[in-house]
């Protein structure tokens, strides 16, 4: 690897370094070495940094190979926080992670509903402060707020969608809304948006979900489905943030119409919302899993949990129903694998923290066939933390945004305060 060249560069080599010390938990600066490529000098200009920028502290010494003790290094974990906000029609997720990711405080609260976007993001800045007071985090030491949601960012820094579709028809009220400006306001926190199904990825990366693979894969079910790519360690959006819409994933050329225009869709097919409407469409299927009739518009999430349960129980109805589900979403998830040479496949998402048992082993069948089967099997794990992987993940992005963003380095505790001054001021 070259010596940095420039001031970029430099910022650049500081961001793999700090990377490396995260990944590694401890290491010593000779690790460093051997994990960047860097020489002893860069190293060491570059660990004083981090550590000036109270990032990185040194905390006792490895063991003794004859010679001088070596000094390890690991992250100060309690020096920064990021929040993590996973909006979605059903529930809103939230988490608190600590420099390394980990998390420090989680809590879900109703979904964005019906509700106007304005009263949605009041909700989530309330939310968001009991979050951070509840565990006694000083303001100062929070980066910002990840902020992710069903489909791509659009122009305007909100939720946006192919402009004859739209979003999901249950999302679509927030098209146009400029939702990250809105939320930065009243929550006075610099604000990283993002895709679901992405920031699930980033957060299976964060948390050590992929291993080492170096090409891996998350598979959202949430109310709809999606996918995140990380290639080489990087979280791959593509040039509109529009990768990984495995939902849309043609698995029958004459199938049913999907919101998004086409036909056979698998998130038509196969997803939650199309189980739990098969599952209305028959009296005696609805009956047994538990299905009642709703007085307003029925949650999806909830009801696939309801059938979910049902099928843990053994009960026969809500079983056909999820394995003629999983067998659709496996075939989607080889043709994915297929085109990306996936080694890792983890399923994460709401959806599948509550029906797992019964997709895992029916997606592991599927993805016996796929085409790399001669050289490499591909890996299909359930996450472990599936609930809340994409509000990890929205953690994470702010991490990756705020601490080592590529133009520029990590930012002192002093030009976080300004910063948050300038929001306040522009808040009242």
């Amino acid at each position: 690897m070259s010596e940095p060249a420039t001031n970029k560069s430099h910022t650049s080599s500081k961001s793999v370094v700090l990377d490396a010390i995260r990944a590694a938990g401890t290491i010593s600066r000779v690790g460093l070495i051997k994990a960047t490529g860097f020489t002893a000098p860069t190293i060491s200009t570059l660990v004083r940094k981090l550590i000036n920028e109270g990032l990185v502290v040194e905390t006792g010494h490895a063991k003794s190979t004859g010679g001088k003790r070596r000094v390890l290094l690991q992250l100060d974990h309690t020096s920064r926080y990021a929040v993590g906000v996973h909006l979605d029609h059903g529930v809103i997720t939230y988490a608190l992670t600590n420099l390394g990711g980990t998390v420090v405080a989680r809590i879900s609260r109703p979904g964005a509903g019906a509700d106007e976007p304005a009263t949605v993001v009041a909700r989530i800045a309330t939310a968001i402060a009991a979050l951070i007071d509840g565990v006694g985090v000083e303001r100062a030491r929070v980066l910002g707020v990840g902020l992710v949601f069903p489909g791509p960012v659009g122009p305007a820094r909100g939720i946006g969608g192919p402009p004859d579709a739209g979003l999901a028809p249950v999302m679509r009220q927030w098209t146009g809304f400029p939702l990250g400006a809105a939320l930065e306001r009243v929550t006075a926190l610099p604000v990283v948006l993002d895709n679901d199904s992405t920031a699930a990825a980033l957060g299976e990366h964060w948390t050590g979900g992929f291993g080492a693979a170096t090409s891996a894969a998350a598979l959202y079910m949430g109310t709809g489905i999606g996918a995140g790519l990380v290639i080489g360690g990087v979280t791959y959006r593509g040039p509109s943030g529009n990768v990984g819409e495995l939902g849309h994933v043609c698995v029958s050329a004459d199938g049913p119409r999907c919101w998004c225009g086409a036909r056979g869709c698998v998130e038509a097919l196969a997803g939650p919302a199309a189980v739990v409407a098969a599952a209305r469409s028959d009296p005696a299927a609805a009956r047994a899993v538990g299905l009642t009739a709703s007085a307003g518009r029925p949650s999806v999430i909830a009801d696939f949990a309801a059938i979910s349960r049902a099928a843990r129980r053994g009960e026969p109805h809500a079983l056909v129903l999820l394995e003629r589900s999983a067998r659709q979403v496996g075939v989607a998830a080889r043709t994915l694998a297929n085109l990306m040479d996936l080694e890792v496949l983890v399923l994460t998402g709401p959806s599948l923290a509550a029906a797992g048992s019964v997709y895992l082993p029916i997606v592991r069948h599927e993805l016996r066939a796929s085409f790399s089967r001669g050289t490499h099997t591909v890996d299909v794990r359930l996450s472990r933390s599936a609930a809340t992987a994409s509000a990890v993940g929205a953690a994470a992005l702010v991490l990756e945004s705020e601490l080592v963003p590529l133009s520029h380095g990590p930012r002192p505790l002093e030009q976080v305060a300004d910063e948050r001054a300038r929001l306040t001021e522009s808040a009242s």
